[in-house]
């Protein structure tokens, strides 16, 4: 599983080009030659850049899911919706498809900051504001799914 760290401020070209920062870069070295999944995100209105290899995780986990189940079947055809393998070029830039530059409303300058074992593409300005709505409620919500008395608890693995 792949720990990434950072934010990283970027701009994005005319094309929808964006250089992978060099920290993202030399922390996704192993990653790189496989290629990434891009997908909208579920809960806001962001990119989510998957490595091949955590994709693949994920997907092992979908598949899961019964596809004659109404919901299942639903979630899938949701969760998978404009979902593009992209490839970083020589120079070390991936293009974000415009279906899904105009999904997210990314625009010159944007947000790569990671999670966990994904990288979000934000627009900066709902980077920013996405920040600073969770802001005034992040210690009640750290309580709340960190707080537990015990790991195991929490359900964290």
């Amino acid at each position: 599983m792949i720990n990434l760290i950072g934010t990283y401020e970027c701009k994005m070209d005319a094309k929808g080009r964006v250089m992978l920062p060099n920290a993202l870069k030399k922390q996704l070295e192993s990653a790189l030659h496989e290629g990434f999944v891009v997908k909208r995100a579920v809960f806001q209105s962001c990119l989510e850049l998957y490595p091949m290899q955590e994709w693949n995780v994920l997907m092992e986990k979908i598949n899961k899911l019964n596809r004659f189940n109404k919901k299942h079947n639903d979630f899938i055809r949701s969760f998978t919706a404009g979902v593009k393998i992209i490839e970083p070029d020589s120079t070390g830039r991936v293009l974000i498809p415009k279906d899904l530059i105009a999904f997210s409303g990314v625009k010159k300058e944007i947000v790569m900051s990671s999670s966990v074992n994904i990288i979000e593409i934000w627009d900066k300005g709902k980077y920013e504001d996405a920040i600073d709505a969770t802001q005034a409620d992040f210690a009640k919500l750290a309580e709340e799914v960190m707080g537990g008395v015990s790991d195991e608890q929490n359900n964290i693995s």
